[in-house]
């Protein structure tokens, strides 16, 4: 059984004291390879040095999170973004996108900064991968506004309601699914098993949103098992089909099939 965490921190500070062998324990898990977001230029060695350690498992995304899209410094980031891709391939433009929980003063530039990213992307003819956070109106005012046959990718961590979800879709996005699917007050398991399983893939997110039962603990990319058993629950499915299908899904994305 083949499982795609299609979004996880590895390079976090959290994961400083075991990673070598929380990665290991993620790789015996069955989850065999790793999409890893780009917060800003103060990670980006460390990603590098994670794709030196694990080039068969790693695969690397590059972007501008929004919540370091800053007044003083997001052009000089972009700017750097800009200037890896045409250093290097790279499989995705993410996380990118709007985040209204820790500062709205900001949104006109996070918006400038989504959009150009998501151009970038088409430049390349990649995926984008978003992070909405108390922001969904505001992330669909700019799909609406760049939508067309270039723009695909992923909702990362999606968290809304079905019609929300549904709305999503309709941008060509598949929606990214961890551990709040297993939270009861998570609510997305109300719903999720009316979305056809084509457009989903896992993720954990770790170190952050761990699935039950170490909901408020560390998450590793291990954890997505749990993830993998609710839904399985939710579809009345066998986990090694959804596994298959979400990992079908993620290739498809990242352009990684015959890799």
């Amino acid at each position: 059984m083949i499982i795609t965490d299609t979004h996880t921190h590895l390079y976090s500070e959290a994961f400083n004291e075991d990673r070598t062998e929380m990665i290991q324990r993620a790789i015996d898990s069955g989850v065999s390879r790793f999409f890893i977001p780009a917060i800003d230029s103060s990670y980006t060695e460390s990603m590098l040095k994670l794709e030196e350690d694990f080039p068969d498992n790693v695969n690397l995304m590059m972007g501008l999170h929004p919540t370091s899209v800053k007044p003083d410094t997001y052009k000089e980031e972009l700017q750097l973004v800009y200037e890896w891709f045409s250093k290097r391939k790279f499989c995705a433009v993410g996380e990118i996108g709007i985040d209204l929980y820790w500062d709205k003063s900001t949104l006109a530039i996070q918006q400038e900064a989504f959009k150009i990213q998501i151009e970038l992307a088409k430049k390349y003819g990649l995926p984008i991968v978003i992070h909405c956070r108390e922001a969904f109106d505001e992330i669909f005012e700019v799909l609406d506004d760049v939508n067309d046959e270039k723009l695909f990718g992923i909702f990362h961590c999606f968290t809304g309601n079905e019609q929300q979800a549904e709305r999503a879709i309709s941008y060509n996005m598949k929606l990214g699914i961890g551990g709040v699917v297993t939270f009861k007050n998570g609510k997305i398991d109300q719903f999720i098993n009316t979305i056809d399983l084509k457009h989903i893939v896992l993720e954990t997110d770790s170190p952050y949103l761990a699935p039950k039962p170490y909901r408020g603990k560390r998450n590793e990319s291990a954890y997505i098992v749990y993830v993998l058993e609710k839904l399985s629950e939710l579809y009345q499915m066998p986990k090694e089909e959804i596994a298959s299908i979400t990992t079908q899904n993620a290739s498809e994305v990242f352009n990684t099939i015959n890799q």
